[in-house]
């Protein structure tokens, strides 16, 4: 439909004179205003000396006397919207399937990131909801898209927690005692020192062996998270395979891209209006800039890809500035190729954490706290201990990513418990309950029929129905989750106004067919829609 008004408006506008006319459009704040809305006279007005709403009216009954399939009505309103209405029969008939672009690009996504011998916190977490969302939500509009995790498995915060390993601390609390060792033990430090050197070049068995248990049980404690959390990688890439192949692009492109300074080799951002970064350190170490080049040439000769993305907090945005530059200085075919989608921090009403003093949340701990709010809220429901357990797990869940997917990625994000655990309004276990509530209708029923009752009116929940497709699209195209969830909470908002209005299955009602239809159709988008945001519906709530 939206195609067909954007030939015509077109074609309006060519014969008033632009040669190369846009046309943009976007839905009305109210459905009382219009099912779609165009302000095309608004922007074309001045360059063919119009006011703009004489010329949205002209536009309009240049459109109207086109008799455009599917249009009932089209107003011009001030100061110069075009907006139009739909018929009742667009409605009934239209395909509710997502948008495919059949686009032929492959993107890399790479998220989550968390580091072996430390914890999965939640900063993690954040990371890992919006990466796996994004991840869906590209993929849905056609793309190729392979995802992947970037593991820090070499680096001097492993030989502070081997280091304590050594010292019989157990692999939770390792890090944190390395890391208070290093900073008020000069003996320590210079024995930390030591294994990370060794860890490098595997020189030594027993300190070989520390750090392969310990790096096994981290990503195995990874893996089982990941199944909770209802998230996939294609590829695992580690620093410890990307260092080595860093280190050697670097080297080879000294007086080229790179420069010695001070014994070591730095890029100089400054010619690229950035700032100077460390890719070689003195000791002549690769720095967490060449591992990322490193892993950029790993990426492109496993998964050839037209764009890579790299979800990442935001506090790392200066540093992806720079090394995206400098791996297009060293790959001319990846320039324009990298970016990365930054988000805030996830708090709590406790603050911010640190890893490195040992004062962190982890993901576990505020998935285990919120089910255990969820499990309080559900106590009168009648479900074994098995069954409490899982829904409660998936509600949990689903209430944490809704509060890190509301808004657009990049701000903090402090988790509300109450709101957040709401079954009404905005929340992730409102929609799961719409779905759960939708489905359970349909389980009454075997009929249902999209035929179009006579004189029947169009309802809200129709006219946001037939929106997903190109909400779906938007949300792909601009990494925007939001944009989901924005709509789901007005999906669901409109079908439980409309259960509420109406007796969905009734035998004596000749409408009741196409009620259960638009049912089928809301549960259907929802399941699509909660899908994209990596949000399970429980069988029941």
């Amino acid at each position: 439909m939206k195609q067909n008004i954007e030939k015509e408006i077109i074609s309006v506008l060519k014969n008033l004179g632009i040669e190369n006319p846009k046309v943009n459009f976007d839905y009305p704040a109210r459905f009382q205003l219009g099912d779609l809305s165009s302000n095309a006279a608004m922007a074309y007005a001045k360059e063919l000396g119009y006011k703009p709403i004489d010329l949205a009216e002209e536009i309009r009954d240049e459109l109207w006397d086109r008799k455009i399939p599917r249009i009932d009505r089209i107003d011009a309103v001030s100061p110069g919207f075009i907006n139009f209405f739909f018929d009742a029969d667009y409605f009934g008939k239209v395909d509710l399937k997502l948008i495919e672009c059949n686009t032929d690009r492959k993107y890399f996504i790479e998220h989550s990131q968390p580091n072996p011998f430390k914890e999965f916190h939640i900063g993690h977490l954040m990371n890992n909801v919006i990466g796996e969302s994004v991840a869906r939500i590209v993929k849905s509009t056609g793309a190729e898209v392979k995802t992947a995790s970037y593991h820090g498995d070499v680096g001097l915060h492993v030989a502070k927690a081997v280091w304590a390993l050594r010292q019989g601390i157990n692999l939770k609390e390792a890090y944190a005692y390395g890391s208070k060792a290093y900073e008020e033990n000069e003996g320590a430090k210079k024995e930390i020192t030591e294994i990370n050197k060794k860890i490098y070049d595997k020189s030594d068995s027993g300190i070989n062996k520390v750090y392969e248990e310990g790096r096994k049980q981290s990503l195995e404690y990874f893996e089982m998270l990941y199944e909770k959390l209802d998230s996939h990688f294609d590829y695992h890439f580690y620093e410890s395979d990307s260092g080595p192949v860093g280190k050697k692009l670097v080297e080879e492109n000294i007086g080229k891209v790179f420069e010695k300074s001070e014994g070591a080799v730095v890029f100089k951002g400054e010619n690229f209006g950035l700032h100077t970064r460390v890719f070689l350190n003195s000791d002549g170490l690769p720095t967490y800039e060449a591992k990322e080049l490193g892993l950029a040439k790993i990426k492109k000769e496993t998964f050839p890809f037209d764009m890579s993305v790299t979800i990442v907090a935001n506090e790392q945005d200066s540093f992806f500035d720079v090394v995206e530059i400098a791996i297009g200085e060293v790959f001319n075919e990846l320039k324009g190729k990298l970016e990365h989608l930054s988000h805030g921090i996830l708090k709590l009403p406790g603050g911010k954490m640190s890893s490195r003093t040992g004062n962190i949340i982890t993901a576990e701990a505020l998935i285990d706290q919120v089910k255990e709010k969820i499990q309080e809220k559900m106590k009168d429901r009648e479900m074994d201990a098995a069954q409490l357990d899982e829904i409660s797990e998936q509600v949990a869940i689903g209430a944490i990513k809704y509060s890190i997917l509301r808004q657009a990625v990049g701000g903090d994000i402090v988790f509300d418990f109450d709101k957040s655990l709401s079954f009404e309004g905005d929340s992730g276990p409102y929609l799961q309950y719409s779905a759960v509530r939708a489905n359970s209708l349909l389980k009454k029923t075997d009929g249902g029929d999209s035929k179009l009752p006579e004189k029947w009116t169009t309802t809200n929940l129709e006219r946001l129905l037939v929106r997903f497709p190109e909400i779906a699209e938007r949300a792909g195209r601009e990494y925007a989750p939001h944009h989901i969830v924005t709509y789901l909470i007005d999906l669901a908002g409109e079908f439980n106004s409309f259960y509420a209005d109406h007796k969905i299955i009734d035998a004596d009602d000749p409408t009741s067919p196409y009620r259960i239809a638009l049912t089928k159709a809301f549960s259907s988008v929802m399941t699509i829609g909660l899908d994209l945001l990596g949000i399970r519906i429980p069988q029941v709530m």
